[in-house]
């Protein structure tokens, strides 16, 4: 099974390959680990070119993420966002400099009560992250971030416990409430730190009066073992008013998007056989949760 369980996916029009390259650059080290393409045969819904980039995988920070060339319906938005855990204030204005250009400030950069050199920031790609300098960081660490706002404010504590219950070995491990006179309803969550199938996650509710809420400009990707952990995975995540979508998409009761994914997917999408990639490809789109034996079938042309 491949260490990195739960990798976040962020939709973007066509930018992928250039959002990879930066990524890669801001952060100084990393690298990009595979490139998919839309099949050069038959339509894809995102009307993309025949062959073009359909997702970018890299790693930054030790941690994964997927670039999807998704088309222009959905972009990234605050209620998911990546912490970055950094030595010093040296080391965030550094990175601030990379990441920020051509981006927006979203909290500006200052010494803060919960760090002595912090940001939230929009890059270019209207990705969000907020860096901190933190005297237990000994390198660079990425978490992502959840905010309960809008009609989901005041739901993160029932979320993460569904959470931690639906993904067997996952824990909360610490929950702090807002107090009185401290920026946020009293009695919901501040910041709740849980641990998905070994991905740290942080959580919060962030107000009832923010424009934004989860979609499918950021989603979780959860690699699954075998079919029966993929059905395990995606009943639990769309149960109690969640659904599901086309091709292993899962909107949970909270409103944040999932994919539930087969760990042999993103080898049989990324192969260098072209015309088994394809077929794989128009396998999938028209499944809503993914068949595995369908998907192999496919990319072995039976």
């Amino acid at each position: 099974m491949a260490a990195d369980r739960i990798v976040p996916c962020i939709w973007l029009d066509d930018q992928a390959e250039a959002a990879a390259s930066f990524y890669v650059a801001a952060f100084g080290e990393g690298r990009v680990e595979a490139v998919a393409h839309f099949p050069r045969s038959g339509e894809n819904p995102a009307n993309k070119p025949p062959g073009s980039v359909l997702t970018v995988d890299f790693t930054v920070a030790g941690q994964r993420f997927t670039l999807l060339n998704g088309g222009p319906n959905s972009r990234p938005n605050p209620s998911v966002s990546f912490h970055v855990h950094l030595p010093d204030a040296a080391s965030v204005d550094a990175l601030y400099a990379a990441l920020g250009a051509g981006g927006v400030d979203l909290m500006p950069l200052d010494a803060y009560p919960w760090s002595p050199r912090f940001v939230w920031l929009q890059d270019r790609f209207g990705v969000s992250w907020q860096l901190m300098a933190r005297a237990d960081a000994t390198r660079p660490t990425v978490v992502p971030a959840l905010m309960f706002a809008g009609l989901h404010h005041g739901r993160a504590r029932e979320a993460i416990a569904a959470y931690a219950a639906a993904l067997p070995g996952s824990r909360v491990l610490h929950v702090e409430d807002f107090g009185e006179g401290e920026g946020g309803e009293v009695g919901t969550v501040k910041q709740a730190v849980l641990e998905l199938l070994g991905q740290p996650v942080v959580a919060m509710d962030g107000g009832a009066g923010h424009a934004f809420g989860f979609d499918e400009g950021v989603s979780l990707q959860v690699t699954c073992a075998d079919q029966a952990e993929v059905d395990r995975v995606a009943t639990a995540l769309a149960a109690d008013g969640g659904e599901e979508g086309p091709c292993g998409w899962v909107r949970d009761r909270f409103g944040l998007w999932w994919q539930v994914v087969p760990e042999a997917v993103a080898g049989w999408m990324a192969s260098d056989d072209e015309a088994a990639r394809d077929r794989v490809f128009h396998a999938l789109v028209p499944m809503r949760r993914l068949d595995v034996a369908a998907l192999e079938r496919a990319y072995r042309g039976g």
